[in-house]
């Protein structure tokens, strides 16, 4: 079971784009699916820019501390390391599942895995910790549902932020979207109009970060 993800974003110049990707597809992911606790990863590019994504799910925190995943880290290839030098915008979140759900819809329709879903709406906050309970209780019992009501809202994962860079982001939420339009649905409209949201909008630290991506492609461990 995916327990932990690592969420990195990365910018290659237009000029070597297309290298950076065939890079990435055939070095980069396949080298990590090898090792321990490793189980599938999603490519993202952002709408309307060249910023990349790579969600990574693991079994748990401790596929990040193996000796193979230490030896990937640290012996990287000359291609690798003139990648890792040149890539501009870089991220790296690492997180914990706390919530996930999916579309009751989907369970009657026989549709495919709703996590690879052709966009992925990303959502962080930094939440104090005085107000992190509260906040849980609002995304969970109030913000999901509401959003599920959509048949185009196909899932969500949530996630607490254990270690990232460059953001001080402590929670981490992923939706999984039928198109880019659903964004603009009502059951999203009634969910940023809830008492409940907007009584938090209030608080200072209420202020996210948001990000739409369309899927690349998926692979899966040679473990599994």
């Amino acid at each position: 079971m995916s327990n932990t993800v690592l969420f990195s974003e990365m910018i290659p110049a237009p000029e070597w784009e297309d290298k950076f990707n065939e890079w990435y597809d055939t070095e980069h992911i396949p080298i990590r699916l090898k090792a321990p606790g490793f189980l599938r990863a999603r490519r993202y590019r952002e709408l309307n820019s060249n910023k990349y994504l790579a969600v990574y799910e693991m079994d748990s925190p401790q596929a990040l501390q193996t000796e193979e995943y230490r030896k990937i880290k640290g012996e990287p290839s000359e291609r690798t390391r003139w990648m890792l030098a040149n890539v501009t915008g870089f991220t790296r979140y690492t997180g914990n599942l706390i919530g996930e759900w999916t579309n009751r819809w989907i369970h009657h329709s026989g549709s495919n895995d709703p996590f690879d879903a052709p966009i992925l709406y990303s959502v962080m906050f930094a939440v104090p910790k005085a107000r992190e309970e509260e906040f849980n209780r609002w995304y969970d019992e109030d913000h999901v549902p509401t959003l599920l009501k959509n048949k185009g809202w196909l899932a969500c994962r949530r996630y607490k932020i254990f270690s990232g860079e460059p953001g001080n982001w402590t929670h981490l939420a992923l939706h999984y979207l039928q198109d880019p339009q659903v964004l603009d649905c009502e059951e999203r409209k009634e969910a940023r109009r809830s008492p409940w949201r907007e009584k938090l909008a209030q608080e200072d630290w209420f202020k996210g970060n948001y990000m739409t991506f369309s899927h690349i492609k998926t692979f899966c461990s040679v473990r599994n």
